[in-house]
């Protein structure tokens, strides 16, 4: 397995393991699909606020993906950030979702990020074991703030401190 910074030559792949994400679970709220030219369009965003994008290989093929960027906007924030892991669910558990974390973790406390934050829907309790087995940390509870497939769900707020 690698881990390595995605590329524009990595867009169809990572929106091949984006959308069945969004058009069939309530991981994420969002019920829009990424185009190949969404995602070119989303690197070059991270790209040029200092923020990282990273894919995992396994076998030589992409098998998941994490970036992050900045948690709400203004300078007030610019040292706490969000991430977006995403795996081919015919590779949990192999560790890629582990070391993508590391690489997301390891460059936004290199660029001077001090905390980070996973918003988990309430539909997805594997991703909450996940992120606390990170050490992410549950801060809140945001319920009924997200919609998905004609129904109210809770969002979880999972924070770990980066930096001492």
């Amino acid at each position: 397995m690698t881990v390595r910074p995605a590329t524009e030559a990595d867009a169809a792949r990572i929106a091949a393991l984006w959308n069945p994400v969004i058009r069939v679970t309530d991981i994420t709220f969002n019920p829009v699909e990424k185009s190949e030219s969404d995602v070119r369009e989303i690197l070059a965003q991270r790209a040029a606020d200092g923020h990282g994008f990273f894919v995992a290989e396994d076998g030589g093929a992409v098998e998941g993906f994490a970036t992050y960027f900045q948690f709400r906007g203004g300078r007030g924030y610019a040292r706490t950030m969000e991430h977006t892991v995403i795996l081919d669910p015919a590779v949990r558990g192999r560790g890629l979702g582990r070391a993508l974390m590391e690489a997301v973790e390891d460059h936004a406390r290199q660029g001077g990020a001090h905390s980070i934050f996973a918003g988990v829907s309430s539909g997805n309790p594997a991703g909450i074991a996940f992120h606390a087995a990170l050490g992410y940390r549950e801060v809140a509870v945001l319920p009924e703030v997200g919609w998905k497939f004609g129904r109210l769900l809770g969002l979880h707020l999972m924070q770990k401190i980066l930096t001492e």
